[in-house]
């Protein structure tokens, strides 16, 4: 990656995403691969008077962690990430993957519920403090081999993807995406005053119900790139059919041809292409999986065509996604998980959006608000 988009990937960043002050605490998570935007995001969070930490992750960390940790080191929660997610003003995740599969079936499901129990209170307080912005967070990406290899592409092609996707070959990248703000601004304030909504596409006919809750307008200040308009429907007014024709990705394995039927907000009952046996284990045993925690409209023209990475895929534009299990507190969403998982369907052939009876959006477009 030529250096001055390093330096334009920093700084929009640290100014725009962050919008980093002087005196507050910024907490950087990512590994060792991410190193030369870590310098530069470093470098430009300074001059803007923050404070940096920096925690780097090496090649299997985790997965060694996973295999040698005992049930004391298991209960222990990472001592920097609980203050910085306690009382740090700003947090930046950046993804930079060395292997996207080497952790998965390495921890046994007893070491896997004490870990989580260990990291709940973490959970709680990021949650918690997102959710108002008293933690400024971000989540982006730093392009990896792994990454690229997931994405098919070599791995020059998926950075020009990546980059194109966050706007920094634009002239200023800051200003596009205040402009991005200001159009999706347009589309949250009528949703906001509607409360019927309807997705319908090839196998999907899905009501649901948003009265008291919130569609939030994801600009790219808490993921770079964003694109995506969102909310978590009341729980008990989804019913219909959804069928996600994107594939989505748990915990390493892929879900292909997802089809879901809804009655009350509860999922009565699943099929799927490929991954049936992971949604069987998902919605069997993990509290809260029957339900949604996130509605949500892809509006990232830039991205148009999936990656297997959700950062990107959930933001195509043409797409709607919906999330079962964890809702979003600042949507008003109050459906309770441990997971959050996002599929996709893609609207460009015949999708529709409805609200209150008035058709809004069509192949992939918005209509005239």
């Amino acid at each position: 990656m030529a250096d001055h988009l390093l330096a334009r990937y920093a700084q929009l960043l640290v100014h725009y995403c962050l919008n980093l002050q002087p005196g507050e605490r910024l907490y950087i998570k990512t590994t060792t691969l991410a190193e030369p935007l870590v310098r530069e995001v470093y470098r430009y969070a300074l001059r803007a008077g923050a404070s940096v930490d920096a925690e780097l992750e090496f090649r299997e960390m985790q997965r060694i962690f996973s295999i040698e940790a005992g049930e004391t080191q298991l209960k222990q929660p990472p001592t920097l990430q609980k203050i910085a997610m306690e009382e740090y003003e700003a947090y930046l995740h950046i993804m930079a993957p060395f292997n996207l599969h080497e952790d998965h079936n390495a921890i046994s499901a007893d070491k896997s519920a004490l870990r989580q129990a260990a990291m709940q209170p973490i959970h709680n307080a990021y949650s918690h403090r997102t959710a108002s912005r008293k933690l400024k967070r971000n989540l982006c990406l730093f392009p990896t081999q792994a990454s690229a290899q997931e994405a098919g592409m070599s791995l020059e092609s998926y950075e020009a993807f990546v980059y194109s996707a966050c706007c920094l070959y634009d002239p200023d990248p800051i200003e596009s995406w205040l402009q991005v703000r200001q159009k999706q601004q347009t589309i949250v304030n009528y949703l906001n005053n509607c409360q019927e909504m309807r997705f319908i596409a090839p196998g999907t006919d899905l009501r649901f119900n948003t009265k008291g809750r919130t569609w939030i307008n994801s600009d790219g200040q808490t993921n770079m790139p964003s694109g995506e308009v969102y909310t978590s429907p009341v729980e008990d007014s989804v019913n219909g059919v959804i069928h996600f024709s994107l594939p989505a990705i748990f915990q390493g394995k892929t879900l292909e041809g997802v089809t879901l039927w809804v009655e009350n907000g509860f999922i009565e009952s699943w099929d799927a292409k490929k991954g049936r046996e992971t949604l069987d284990n998902i919605f069997h045993t993990v509290p809260g999986s029957r339900y949604f925690g996130e509605a949500a409209i892809g509006t990232n023209y830039r991205i148009s065509q999936p990656t297997n990475n959700i950062l990107f895929d959930e933001k195509i534009g043409g797409t709607v996604h919906l999330a079962i299990g964890q809702s979003y507190l600042q949507t008003g969403g109050k459906n309770n998980s441990h997971i959050h998982l996002d599929m996709i369907t893609d609207m460009r052939q015949g999708g529709e959006v409805w609200a209150d009876e008035e058709k809004i959006y069509e192949k992939g477009f918005f209509l005239a608000l």
